[in-house]
C-alpha cells in the first residue's frame, strides 16, 4: 500500500469513528411514550451513586446493570460533596461526574440526572451543605434569595460537566429531574419555577421531570404544569391504584416510577430492612406489562462513607440517624455482589425482551480476608484538643456557626460555682459524652430525648461536652433548623452557666495525632497496621467495638455502633495497598476491643 493510500484509508476510520462517537439520537415525550429516535422507548433504570460507589467499580457496576437487562441509570448530584467549602468546587476523583456519564454511555446506559438542590437520599441535610446554615435565618427550599443564589451558582457548576453529556450533544443523559418529592415538603410552585430557571441556565436541554408520591395532594403540590411528572412506590403499594391515582391528576403522558423501592434504609438500633423477592418481581412484572418505565430504588445501594449518612424523625422518635450502610436490600448488595434478587429481576426482563441481546452475568467482585489485627497505639481525646485552637463564646455556639460541617464539638467551662445536679441542654445534637475533669459521667442520646445529666461539681472543676453531628435530618420541614452540638444554651436551675471555650474537631486529617502504647480512658484513638501481598475488598467486622468511626490509610469509612444493624464497614480494594496498611478506629465507648479482622460478609445484628 502506497503512503498515501494508507493516509487516505486513515482518515477515512478516523472520520468514521468520530461519526460514531458523535452519533446525536433524539430523545422526547409524546403522549403517552417516551420516544427514544422516533419509536416508543420503555425506560428500564437502576439508581446507583457515584459517591456511593468507589470509582474503581463503576465501570463493572454499569455492566452488571446491563447483564440485569437494564438500559439506563440514575444518579443524585450531591451538592455538599462538590461545594464543602463554598464557592470552592471540586469534581475529581470520585465526584468526577463527567467521567461518570461518559463510562455508562461506553457501557450502553442512558443517565437519568437528579441534580436537586434538594435530593433527600438518607444523605447529610439531603445534600445541602453544612455552611447554608451559618446564617440563622437561612432557609433552604424556599425562595429565600440567599439560598436560591446560592443554588442557582452550584446548578451552573453541574450544568458545565454534565451538559455536553446530554443525548442532543451525542451523549447518554436523556431526563434531569427539577428538585425531589417537593409535594411532601412545600406547594410553593413559584420555588420549583426558580430551580427549573436554574436548570434551564445551567444548560439543560433534555426533557425535565417532578418525582413525588403518588397522591393527588403531592402531585398538585410538587409538579410544574409544562413539565414531565413520575410517580415514587413501594412493594407493599398496588400498582394499579397508585396509577389510577396519577390518571385522576394527568392523562395521556409518559408514565414512569421515579423511584421503585425494592428495600429500604436502616436507622441505627432498628433491624435491617428487607423485601421479598416475590413482592419486588410482581411490581415490575406489573410495570412491563403496562409498558410503564421504572427505576429501580437502588439497583446497588453501597456506601454512605465518612459522616454522609443522614437522619429522619417521626412522631415518636425525635431523632433517627442513618447507618453508613445503604445496602438497601439491592440486587446488587453493598460490595457489589449479585444476589437472588438480580437473578430473579434479570429473568423477568428477559421474558418481556426475548429478542434483546442480554450480557451473561460476570461477577467479576475480589473480596480478601484481612489478616487479625492488634491495635496497641493510643492517643486520647485530649491529644486531639491540644491541636486545636479554642474559640471563646459566652454561649455555646452551633457547629455550622464556627466554620465547621461534620464530626465533633467539644464544649469546656470552667465552673465559678458548686454544681450538685441536673445540668440541662437546649439542645445538644446528636449524641454527647460529659466529662467532669477528664472522668467520663454520662451521655446523651437525642433519638431517646436525652437533654439533660446530673452531675457532682466543684468550683473550679472542667466541665467537658463533647458532641457527635450524627447526621443532619435529611427529609421533612425540621431540615431546615438542623444545626448541631450545643445549639442554644446550657442552665444549671435558673442559672444560665456561660463563658465556654469551643473546639472544632472534625477529625478530617489524623496526621498530627501522637500515638502511645500508654493505656488511656475512653474515648480513644488506636492505631494499627497490617500488610498486604495483595488487595481487593473487604468488610470489617466490628462486633467487638463499641461506638465510633474508622480511618484506613487516611480514607474515612464511615460509622459503627454496636446497637446495629449494621456490624461491619466496607473497606474498599482502592483504599488499600500491598504492603504496610494503617488503620484508625476511634471509640467513645470502648470495652477492651482491640483487634480487627475482614472478610467477604455483610453483618447485621441489632442488639
Amino acid at each position: 500500500m502506497t503512503r498515501s493510500r494508507f493516509v487516505l484509508v486513515f482518515l477515512v476510520l478516523l472520520v468514521a469513528a468520530v461519526g460514531v462517537r458523535t452519533q446525536v439520537h433524539s430523545f422526547s415525550l409524546a403522549g403517552e411514550h417516551f420516544m427514544l429516535d422516533g419509536k416508543p422507548f420503555v425506560i428500564r433504570s437502576g439508581e446507583m451513586h457515584y459517591p456511593r460507589v468507589p470509582r474503581e467499580h463503576w465501570r463493572e457496576r454499569f455492566r452488571m446493570a446491563k447483564a440485569m437487562g437494564l438500559n439506563a441509570i440514575t444518579t443524585y448530584v450531591f451538592w455538599n460533596l462538590h461545594e464543602k467549602t463554598q464557592g470552592k468546587f471540586d469534581f475529581s476523583g470520585n465526584l468526577d461526574i463527567a467521567e461518570y456519564a461518559r463510562i455508562a454511555q461506553e457501557e450502553g446506559l442512558f443517565l437519568i440526572v437528579r441534580p436537586g438542590p434538594y435530593i433527600c437520599t438518607e444523605w447529610d441535610f439531603g445534600g445541602f451543605p453544612g455552611w447554608l446554615l451559618r446564617e440563622k435565618d437561612m432557609k433552604v427550599r424556599t425562595r429565600d434569595p440567599k439560598f436560591l443564589s446560592a443554588a442557582a451558582r452550584y446548578m451552573k457548576e453541574v450544568g458545565k460537566q454534565l451538559a455536553p453529556h446530554q443525548i442532543t450533544n451525542g451523549g447518554n443523559i436523556i431526563l434531569v429531574q427539577v428538585e425531589n418529592e417537593y409535594g411532601s415538603f412545600g406547594g410553593d410552585h413559584e420555588y420549583m419555577n426558580a430551580v427549573k430557571r436554574s436548570i434551564v441556565d445551567a444548560g439543560f436541554t433534555v426533557p425535565l421531570f417532578t418525582s413525588d408520591g403518588p397522591g393527588e395532594n403531592f402531585l398538585q403540590r410538587g409538579t410544574l404544569p409544562d413539565v414531565a411528572a413520575v410517580i415514587n412506590m413501594g412493594t407493599v403499594d398496588d400498582p394499579a391504584a397508585q396509577w389510577a391515582n396519577f390518571a385522576r391528576f394527568r392523562q395521556n403522558v409518559p408514565r414512569m416510577v421515579g423511584e421503585y423501592w425494592i428495600g429500604w434504609f436502616d436507622h441505627w438500633g432498628e433491624k435491617h430492612h428487607t423485601a421479598t423477592i416475590e413482592s419486588v418481581t410482581r411490581g415490575i412484572d406489573y410495570f412491563l406489562k403496562n409498558n410503564i418505565s421504572f427505576n429501580i430504588y437502588m439497583f446497588h445501594g453501597g456506601w454512605s462513607f465518612g459522616y454522609m449518612a443522614g437522619a429522619n424523625y417521626s412522631d415518636t422518635v425525635p431523632y433517627q440517624p442513618d447507618t453508613s450502610d445503604y445496602d438497601y436490600d439491592s440486587p446488587l448488595d453493598a460490595g457489589g455482589r449479585p444476589t437472588p434478587k438480580f437473578y430473579a429481576i434479570r429473568e423477568l426482563i428477559k421474558r418481556y425482551f426475548p429478542d434483546e441481546k442480554i450480557p451473561e452475568v460476570v461477577d467479576r467482585t475480589k473480596f480478601i480476608e484481612l489478616p487479625k489485627t492488634s491495635l496497641k497505639d493510643t492517643a486520647s481525646l485530649e491529644d486531639a484538643v491540644r491541636l486545636v485552637n479554642p474559640i471563646a463564646s459566652e454561649r455555646p455556639l452551633p457547629m455550622e456557626s464556627v466554620g465547621q460541617n461534620f464530626g465533633f464539638i467539644l464544649y469546656r467551662k470552667r465552673l465559678d460555682r458548686v454544681i450538685n445536679g441536673k445540668v440541662e441542654f437546649n439542645e445538644q445534637r446528636d449524641y454527647s459524652h460529659v466529662f467532669v475533669n477528664g472522668k467520663f459521667v454520662g451521655k446523651l442520646d437525642r433519638r431517646l430525648n436525652e437533654q439533660s445529666i446530673t452531675i457532682n461539681a466543684k468550683t473550679g472543676d472542667t466541665l467537658d461536652v463533647l458532641v457527635e453531628n450524627m447526621g443532619r435530618i435529611n427529609y421533612g420541614e425540621r431540615l431546615m433548623y438542623d444545626r448541631k452540638g450545643i445549639t442554644e444554651s446550657v442552665h444549671f436551675g435558673s442559672d444560665e452557666l456561660k463563658g465556654w471555650q469551643i473546639y472544632r474537631l472534625p477529625f478530617d486529617d489524623l496526621s498530627r495525632l501522637r500515638f502511645s502504647t500508654k493505656q488511656i480512658e475512653r474515648p480513644v484513638f488506636f492505631r494499627g497496621s497490617f500488610s498486604l501481598k495483595s488487595v481487593g475488598d473487604t468488610f470489617l467486622d466490628m462486633r467487638k467495638w463499641g461506638k465510633g468511626h474508622v480511618w484506613v490509610n487516611g480514607h474515612h469509612l464511615g460509622r459503627f455502633w454496636n446497637i446495629g444493624p449494621q456490624q461491619s464497614l466496607y473497606l474498599p480494594a482502592g483504599w488499600l495497598k500491598k504492603g504496610r496498611n494503617t488503620i484508625v478506629i476511634l471509640d467513645l465507648e470502648n470495652d477492651g476491643a482491640r483487634t480487627v479482622t475482614g472478610g467477604k460478609d455483610i453483618l447485621y445484628e441489632t442488639k
